[in-house]
């Protein structure tokens, strides 16, 4: 998987209209999250809405568990991964 989606449209729903979420969230995970690319342009509803991210604790741990697997698979090992973002979302 390719985590280059830019932010042109929300990758769920196509709708141009978008809010850049980090996969990794809180003070910290965000400029991770930022340094790795793991950053999704979604919409309100995709984003903060009822069925977001944000509101929607397995869509979260959807995108943090793919994160997680793209990380592994191309840059390096779970000790790895949790060295730099501080836990494994792939044991949840």
């Amino acid at each position: 998987m390719e985590w280059n989606f830019g932010k042109e449209n929300c990758i769920v729903c196509g709708s141009p209209y978008v809010q850049i979420h980090h996969v990794f969230h809180g003070t910290a995970n965000r400029k991770i999250a930022d340094k790795w690319g793991y950053v999704i342009p979604l919409c309100a509803e995709h984003h903060t809405g009822q069925t977001g991210v944000h509101m929607n604790r397995d869509q979260d741990l959807y995108w943090m568990r793919l994160a997680q697997k793209h990380f592994e698979e191309n840059y390096g090992t779970r000790e790895d991964f949790i060295k730099e973002f501080g836990r494994s979302w792939l044991n949840e």
